[in-house]
């Protein structure tokens, strides 16, 4: 859903208006402590919540948002009348259905959709973070979210979810923290990232840094380094697409106009490549960019460990999804969890669905992936009430 106007159309099926929330902790000299050994604070969370809370606190489900997401996971936003970024999943009767289950989702440290990050003032000197703040990890992220769990009073989350670095999240709140979380569900993500993905994201802040109004970071309240921002943009873009999408989504189609053979977006594809692009350079800050996509390339639950002891005595319950077409993801890396969930006897659900969307297939086959979480929560709610 892309308008207010479609949304008030299935209004039944809707969580309807919802506020951002805030909550701010880490206060000095209580600061979060890094995996760098670097410390942050104070640390401000923006977070929304659909649906109730019961009485034993059992019902609570968290969503992690990939890459470029925020805590706006479903509904109206009162201030600005966004949609959330899927809200086809979260309400009454949906995938994460809120008559039943308490959803919660916040923005990650690091970004720039409310939480603190590069953007926010360094409380020492006034000014916004720019490179001044510490680089974080999945598990700094992580580790900031059970801090809101706990501002909740939440001993046990009934379920984690999320696609890319969001299933990063989820994966990581496992392995730190395996007796809070009931179950999980990795969507289209991996144990680590590979050479490869590092490589897609060194591209983009290269991208990013090349541009001469980036200043070393020191662009606020200056010229923004949107091409930079806009390029490192359409590089990851094509990533989240498929070969296969592609084609049907614009052929070899070229755009009507008097002059041809000039380097202007001729082909359709190049066209909505530049509008993603300039769109993503409105909505997301550039050292945001840089600080995320560093925390994705540094996650690697392996490690030094074997297969067989990533989840070596874990209980939480796992539906891990996957989508044929994901490229940037591939078919592997979920296949990988699978393995090292079997291997540590962990109760695993895995299903692979068909789709020519490549990443983007997580946000997309609503369907499909409605129908596997519903049966699969439903499954454990149904245990806990008898």
């Amino acid at each position: 859903m892309n308008s207010t106007k479609n949304f008030v159309q299935n209004e039944n099926l809707s969580v309807g208006y919802v506020e951002t929330q805030y909550y701010t902790f880490a206060k000095p000299p209580n600061e979060l402590k890094l995996d760098s050994g670097e410390k942050l604070g104070p640390i401000t969370l923006a977070y929304e919540t659909y649906g109730k809370l019961n009485k034993n606190k059992t019902n609570a489900i968290l969503l992690c948002h990939a890459f470029s997401g925020d805590a706006h996971v479903a509904g109206i936003n009162k201030d600005d009348g966004s949609i959330g970024w899927w809200d086809a999943m979260v309400g009454p009767k949906k995938a994460f259905d809120t008559e039943k289950f308490f959803v919660i989702c916040s923005n990650i440290i690091g970004g720039c959709k409310g939480s603190t990050g590069p953007s926010s003032l360094n409380p020492k000197t006034k000014k916004p973070y720019a490179l001044d703040f510490p680089v974080i990890t999945v598990k700094d992220i992580v580790n900031a979210q059970k801090c809101l769990i706990d501002y909740l009073e939440i001993e046990k989350l009934f379920s984690i979810a999320g696609g890319s670095m969001g299933g990063m999240q989820a994966l990581q709140w496992v392995v730190s923290y395996p007796d809070m979380v009931r179950s999980v569900i990795p969507i289209a993500t991996t144990l680590k990232h590979s050479p490869q993905q590092i490589a897609f994201n060194e591209v983009g802040r290269q991208a990013i840094m090349s541009d001469h109004n980036w200043n070393n970071g020191d662009y606020y309240g200056k010229t923004i380094p949107s091409k930079g921002l806009a390029l490192a943009r359409m590089i990851g873009h094509i990533t989240y697409m498929s070969d296969i999408s592609m084609k049907e989504k614009f052929g070899r189609k070229i755009k009507e106009k008097k002059q041809v053979f000039k380097f202007e977006p001729d082909f359709e594809v190049e066209g909505y490549l530049r509008y993603r692009g300039d769109s993503f350079v409105k909505r997301f800050d550039a050292n945001s960019y840089l600080y995320i996509t560093k925390a994705m390339d540094y996650f690697d639950l392996l490690g030094e460990k074997k297969l067989n002891e990533v989840f070596k005595n874990i209980k939480t319950k796992f539906l891990v999804i996957a989508f044929k077409s994901d490229w940037l993801y591939p078919l592997y890396q979920s296949h990988e969890i699978v393995k090292a969930c079997k291997m540590a006897d962990v109760d695993t659900t895995f299903c692979e669905i068909e789709s020519t969307y490549g990443h983007d297939a997580f946000l997309l086959e609503v369907e499909e992936e409605t129908h596997l979480i519903k049966h699969f929560l439903n499954k454990i709610y149904s245990e806990i009430e008898e």
